[in-house]
């Protein structure tokens, strides 16, 4: 059948699916977005036709790279950072990337395991990526994603790599502004991240500062980081100097 047929028989064209993508990103349709990151992660054709007829996305906004190693609590400072950009207004997205399942080369840890309190709100859209196979703690198709989320309106872009620990720097390709979290007790995998992922991070948020070893963390890093942030996410603590921190290395680098 040709696609002349196609239209005429009442079956979509890819033409017409990918506009009506498009039109769907535009009006910040959830089940239209999830459709086209689908679309770029499969390399569909139809995905790369959609990206090029995205709007440039509004100013004023910007995508945050989230990134450490595992056990630092990125997921709940992400939690805490929805929460309160979302008391001030603003949209949110966010980009987990997630180990892969070996059977389907999905995301692993999905959705629904991550931040259930924002679920409901038409402002925020959380979408989990596999890595398939990619190394540097993204996905391939996350950078295409993220353009995807700005060109749909949503002014905050979270993007939290895999955490696979320093040699998380594809981060900087993708995010104008990167922030590594760490905790105290992980004390070789700090020192192993000053030669990799400290290089490239703007902000680093001593997270979980409420346990012990949280100054002896802080004095450390400070002698090589000039941002650094003591949070404890668990209990709010810490957020509100986080978002000023971003709000600060963010300006004029709107992504």
């Amino acid at each position: 059948m040709t696609m002349a047929e196609a239209g005429a028989t009442g079956a979509p064209t890819a033409q017409g699916e990918v506009a009506d993508v498009v039109d769907g990103v535009r009006a910040q349709r959830p089940r239209a977005i999830a459709r086209l990151v689908t679309w770029l992660e499969n390399d569909d054709p139809r995905g790369a036709a959609a990206l090029a007829r995205l709007p440039a996305p509004a100013r004023g906004g910007t995508v945050v790279g989230i990134t450490g190693y595992p056990g630092a609590g990125k997921s709940t400072l992400i939690d805490q950072l929805i929460t309160a950009y979302r008391r001030g207004g603003k949209t949110v997205a966010v980009l987990a990337v997630d180990t892969s399942s070996p059977v389907t080369g999905g995301a692993i840890l999905g959705d629904r395991i991550r931040m259930q309190a924002h679920a409901a709100d038409p402002g925020v859209f959380i979408r989990s990526m596999g890595t398939r196979g990619c190394h540097g703690g993204l996905a391939a198709a996350t950078r295409d994603a993220a353009v995807v989320l700005r060109a749909a309106g949503f002014q905050i872009v979270l993007v939290e790599t895999i955490g696979v620990g320093q040699d998380e720097l594809e981060i900087a390709k993708v995010a104008p502004v990167v922030v590594a979290v760490v905790a105290p007790g992980l004390g070789d995998e700090v020192q192993a991240m000053k030669a990799g992922l400290f290089e490239v991070a703007h902000i680093v948020v001593v997270n979980k500062a409420d346990r012990e070893g949280a100054d002896a963390a802080l004095r450390d890093l400070r002698e090589w980081c000039p941002e650094v942030i003591r949070t404890a996410a668990l209990k709010g603590e810490g957020i509100p100097e986080l978002i000023a921190a971003i709000d600060r290395h963010g300006a004029g680098r709107s992504a």
